[in-house]
This record gives structure tokens, sequence and C-alpha cells, in this order.
């Protein structure tokens, strides 16, 4: 899906993101540690960050097609331990939850909420971590190539 600019701003508008291109996803997350990160944001006082349906929205770009706006200084990284491979990144000015960085991965997964008015619809949804894991195991047993199907 081609998608215009898309701009991701904190609640108060001193940190904002831009993406370009096509996204890869709009996808609903019910995995455990999504929701434990998003309770711990609203403990936080970032506002309620589960959905009605019980599950996260991510809107999932390329990190090459992301643009830093302003805001750098207020970026912080959050993980549920100290070794996970997912930061979740919080807007430290008013404590808005950004976006979710896999690490090792080749996308970032914008907070929905941030992308305000603009933001798609989701048209996805997942339920656990591993998901995405077997996704990227499956692209690097591909040699990361993407072939034509013939049909």
């Amino acid at each position: 899906m081609i998608t215009p600019s898309l701009t991701s701003v904190c609640r108060c508008g001193a940190t904002a993101l831009s993406t370009t291109g096509a996204l890869i996803a709009v996808a609903t997350c019910h995995c455990d540690s999504c929701k434990a990160a998003a309770r711990q944001f609203d403990e936080m006082g970032a506002g309620p960050i589960i959905g009605t349906d019980g599950g996260v929205d991510y809107v999932l770009f390329r990190k090459d097609r992301v643009t830093l706006l302003r805001g750098k200084d207020h970026l912080a990284d959050r993980r549920l331990t100290a070794d996970a491979p997912t930061r979740r990144v919080v807007a430290t000015c008013c404590h808005s939850p950004m976006f979710l960085d896999f690490a090792p991965g080749h996308w970032l997964s914008f907070y929905r909420s941030t992308l305000g008015e603009q933001a798609p619809a989701p048209s996805m949804r997942t339920y656990t971590a591993r998901f995405f894991l077997k996704l990227i195991g499956a692209w690097a047993a591909m040699g990361f190539r993407r072939p034509k199907l013939p049909f």
C-alpha cells in the first residue's frame, strides 16, 4: 500500500517523525509483551494504548523510510527486560509512546495513535511475538529475496 508522507507526533508536539513511501502493514498486536508495555505506559501517564479490542495498534514502516523531524533529546528507550531485543521508544517531554523497534529487524512499528486522523486502519491482528520472528526467519531462509510468483 502506497501512502502519503505520514507524521508521527507526541501529545505535546515537541517530538515528531516523518514516514514516506509504502508502509509494511497496519496491525493490532495482542501479545503479552505489547500489552504489558502498554500498561506501563498507562501508569506513566501516557493515556490508554490498549484498544477496545484488547490489542495495541501499530503502523509498520521500513527503517530507511523514517526521518526524525524534531525532539531527538526527548526520545528514550523502554525495555521490558534489560536484554530484550525490543525497545519501545517514548517521548519523555509528555510520556508519549512513539514507536517500537525490534532491533534486529528492518522496520519500525509506530504506535498508530501518534499518527492522528491520518492513521490507516488496522488490516491484520497478531497474537504473539513469535509470529513476527517466524516471518523474519522465513525471509532470512529465502536469502532476503522477494521472488515473483508465477501466478
